[in-house]
């Protein structure tokens, strides 16, 4: 079953949501649901909202709780997968419903939002691309970079296009990814995040345009010579991923040799657009 997760703001509040694709539905944390409605402090105190507000449902013999799905999302707290309730959008209304809450109606609208925007895309593939450029754009992004990052975010697809037509699982897409960053700069994505001193962020919103244009040759590199192999085992994956990545380091290496200095940077988009550094360049901007 093929599932996307997505990290998705109402206000100021971060909801887990996942995109089963072959049933063309998005799923919501529930818990972050409750936390938004009930402006818990804590996802604990959510928790344990959720937890008591279930208790009472499942004796009454309400349907949108003993039809809850479990997925495994990603813990804020430790960064680690636990099976998480989660509902689809008919189940959270009726949950929404339980729930004394002045925002029931705003987040039952954002909810709607959030379904219909994705269907829209799902027969027009456009629609999304439009949406990342305004929201890019809102974010402070110059249109050039926006240029850039939207032919990144094609190739990447392009790639794990490649890598699911050659068996390679959703959740294996982490691990040949980290094959070509540790091939071209020396560091998984996580190591580079940590170097930039970031913790949610996006990785690649947050990359001078040198850097993003290596991991993108590094990523490009990988899906030729994959289409040109036609690899059979994950293995023979993880041994192009690593190749194609070199590419990319080969790259990197004749340039520092021509600058003299490192191409890799701790600027991250927020310390790039400050008026005072020496260094601000024009196409980054703070991540929100």
């Amino acid at each position: 079953m093929s599932s996307q997760e997505h990290i998705q703001l109402f206000g100021d509040k971060k909801i887990r949501t996942v995109w089963k694709e072959d049933e063309e539905k998005w799923y919501f944390s529930i818990i972050d649901i409750v936390e938004a409605l009930t402006d818990s402090a804590s996802s604990e105190a959510a928790s344990n909202y959720w937890r008591v507000l279930k208790h009472r449902l499942i004796k009454e013999g309400n349907e949108s709780v003993t039809n809850c799905n479990k997925l495994k999302l990603v813990s804020p707290k430790d960064g680690k997968r636990y099976p998480t309730d989660v509902a689809d959008q008919e189940q959270m209304f009726r949950l929404i419903q339980s729930i004394p809450s002045k925002k029931a109606e705003p987040i039952k609208q954002w909810i709607a939002k959030v379904a219909s925007e994705r269907i829209d895309e799902t027969i027009d593939p456009e629609i999304a691309i439009i949406r990342a450029v305004d929201t890019y754009r809102r974010k402070g992004y110059s249109d050039e970079w926006i240029k850039e990052r939207i032919f990144e975010i094609r190739d990447r697809k392009d790639l794990t296009d490649e890598w699911k037509r050659v068996g390679v699982k959703d959740d294996e897409y982490g691990i040949l990814t980290n094959e070509i960053y540790k091939a071209w700069s020396d560091m998984t994505a996580k190591q580079y995040k940590a170097h930039k001193g970031l913790k949610k962020e996006n990785l690649r919103d947050n990359m001078t345009a040198t850097e993003n244009a290596l991991t993108r040759l590094g990523e490009v590199a990988t899906r030729e010579l994959s289409q040109n192999e036609d690899p059979k085992t994950f293995e023979h994956s993880q041994n192009i991923a690593k190749r194609g990545g070199g590419v990319a380091r080969a790259a990197r290496n004749e340039l520092e040799k021509q600058l003299g200095h490192s191409v890799i940077s701790k600027e991250n988009a927020k310390t790039l657009r400050s008026p005072h550094n020496p260094k601000q360049i024009d196409d980054q901007s703070e991540q929100s």
